[in-house]
């Protein structure tokens, strides 16, 4: 696996033309956006006759209506034609709707205006299937994780940077109409600059019939990911984040005036937080994941969601400042630093909650139907922040305060995570193995790119702990059923681990011949289904540190589905708390220490005909070494 920074990517083609070319879109969208707001906020009387929250409400829906008609369109030409040449169309209509915009800024014409708000949403939601489609096309499997991170930071930092430079270069004088006219036309007329030196994607399915009814395409689109639960409850999780979010960043600019009694600038530093939270959190993912598409990071990120969302609130009550402050004066006010923290830790947690789910779709999603699913799921995104925007006025009519706001979406955030969760415990059972091999061992993992990313396999492995199970699900790339042995259902914890993790209970012919019978037919259905099991061949924990000899049941399994066989070995558990250690288990973990060195060695695949027991104990043996 490759081990570079996630950085590198963006000294390559396949990844850097196209990064900036998504960063100077997400950019242009806010530079112009927040200056229409801001023009409208502080001079409105020279624009227009019409209420002022009507069009600060009215531009925002606006820009969202597009993902909600068209994003079914947009994502069946995604898949129907080469990414390059749709990215680089669709700036070209970028170029032309900041043509368009200039020419309403010039003649102070607000429905110009306005109609291009709605233009770049079409652009927006245009682009947004080509955004997240590329990168698995352009990407290795180690390196997704990281270069959805980079985007995500990308997207953040550049919407930051838009709503700082739109709100700044609007109220310049005398030339602040002139230079956001210019302005938008020159970086839109940048980012298609960039846009032609994407390379080639080619069309997953350029024989694709379009249906231009975004109503029973979007239908057509949700059905098919529902056949794929973990990618359909990823592609909600997705929107609920979009939902928490919309909430909290809704209630920024009164949170700051009435709450803080800070100005503008004091609602300018809350967004630099929390965006600099999002994009430190997005690029901590793929040093935490280890290079790969790692979802445990989901239940932690959505965990600090509702533990900081929770403290903000407990924050905000000990905020005492009643005179009015500049962002520069609020830091020196008592409790201005907690807030702040808070702020920050829910966009670290908020990028450690969405890129796993990205990786995840990206990876687990038919690949002919990628855009397609990623459009679906913009759709939602769109629909759960209009509901967010109903909920925030609903929870404020029933005199919620906006300290209670934030007090009340991390309360629904752990409601709605506790239900995913459940739901799907792939999620839980990876933080559960994330959690464990990050606090208690130094984990690495040797070749275990040969686990396969599709298809049926037998894993076959050393028996060394009860914690083995749970380090190799860890490095999997996707679910494993484990065949266990039927005591250990019966252990507090670990047998609801391995019940949530579907394992499958065997034992011993003589003690429970039904049970066997039954752990062989569920295993073979297993495989059929092109699931990966995995077995220990030595049918019990070592007490000696030594590998016991391998039984026959994996050449029964494989005589009744025939598929490759992987060898692996475990190196280092032996001697810890969970293992059998005859000697002073308590006494060799303490001479160990915390964080001790484990390691996961994965052989080459092996053909079904070609093994047997003692040919596969010799190769766990060989690859499990001499350890020290």
């Amino acid at each position: 696996m490759s081990q570079h920074s996630q950085f590198t990517l963006l000294k390559e083609r396949r990844f850097a033309p196209f990064f900036w070319t998504q960063f100077f879109g997400a950019f242009n969208d806010n530079v112009f956006k927040t200056a229409l707001l801001t023009i409208l906020t502080y001079d409105a009387l020279t624009w227009t006759t019409m209420d002022v929250g009507l069009l600060n409400n009215l531009i925002p829906g606006l820009f969202i209506l597009p993902f909600v008609l068209f994003s079914a369109t947009s994502g069946q030409l995604a898949d129907k034609f080469e990414k390059g040449r749709m990215a680089r169309y669709v700036k070209l209509l970028e170029i032309v709707i900041m043509l368009i915009a200039g020419f309403g800024w010039m003649t102070h014409n607000i429905w110009v205006l306005v109609a291009a708000v709605a233009g770049m949403g079409i652009h927006s939601t245009l682009f947004g299937p080509v955004k997240y489609a590329y990168l698995p096309q352009h990407l290795h499997a180690d390196e997704l994780v990281g270069g959805n991170g980079v985007i995500e930071m990308g997207t953040f930092v550049g919407i930051l940077l838009g709503e700082i430079l739109g709100a700044m270069l609007v109220v310049h004088k005398p030339w602040g109409i002139e230079l956001v006219a210019g302005g938008t036309i020159v970086i839109a007329v940048i980012g298609w600059l960039f846009s032609l030196r994407i390379p080639v994607s080619p069309a997953p399915v350029p024989e694709l019939k379009i249906n231009w009814n975004p109503a029973t395409e979007t239908v057509r689109n949700l059905s098919f990911s529902k056949k794929n639960r973990p990618v359909f409850l990823s592609l909600l999780a997705n929107s609920w984040f979009w939902f928490y979010g919309a909430i909290l960043l809704a209630q920024f600019p009164v949170y700051a005036k009435d709450y803080l009694h800070g100005d503008h600038s004091v609602f300018v530093l809350l967004l630099t937080i929390f965006s600099f939270g999002i994009g430190a959190g997005s690029l901590l993912c793929e040093r935490l994941s280890g290079h790969k598409v790692e979802i445990g990071l989901v239940p932690f990120g959505a965990i600090g969601l509702s533990i900081f969302g929770f403290d903000l609130y407990l924050s905000s009550l000990m905020y005492t400042n009643t005179v009015a402050v500049t962002a520069m004066s609020f830091i020196d006010q008592v409790g201005s630093y907690k807030i702040l923290f808070d702020i920050f830790m829910i966009g670290i947690f908020g990028g450690l909650y969405i890129v796993p789910l990205f990786a995840l779709i990206q990876t687990r999603c038919d690949p002919k139907h990628l855009s397609r699913t990623i459009a679906g799921m913009n759709i939602m995104n769109a629909l759960f922040m209009v509901v967010a925007a109903l909920v925030a006025m609903l929870m404020l009519k029933q005199g919620f305060t906006i300290p209670q706001i934030f007090m009340a979406t991390a309360i629904l955030n752990a409601i709605v995570a506790i239900y995913i969760f459940s739901v799907v415990p792939e999620f839980l059972m990876r933080f559960v193995a994330w959690i464990l091999i990050h606090t208690v061992h130094r984990v690495r993992g040797i070749n275990v790119d040969k686990i396969p990313n599709e298809g049926a396999a037998v894993l076959v492995c050393n028996h060394v702990s009860y914690m083995d199970a749970i380090v190799i699900m860890a490095y999997s790339p996707r679910p494993i059923r484990f065949v266990m042995d039927h005591s250990i259902f019966k252990i507090p914890f670990l047998s609801w681990v391995f019940r949530t993790a579907k394992a499958i209970p065997i034992a011993p012919a003589k003690e429970n011949p039904w049970l066997m019978e039954k752990s062989f037919i569920d295993i073979a259905q297993a495989l059929h289904e092109g699931d990966l099991v995995c077995i220990f061949p030595e049918g019990k924990l070592t007490r000696d540190g030594e590998i016991n000899e391998f039984k026959g049941g994996v050449m029964k399994i494989v005589e009744r589905t025939p598929v490759p066989v992987i060898p692996m070995a475990l190196r280092g558990l032996w001697g810890s708390l969970l293992s059998r250690d005859k000697g002073n288990p308590f006494h060799r973990s303490f001479r160990r220490g915390p964080f001790s060195r484990l390691e996961l060695v994965v052989g080459e695949p092996q053909e079904p005909t070609q093994i047997s027991p003692q040919s596969l104990q010799q190769q766990v043996q060989e690859l499990r070494g001499e350890w020290k």
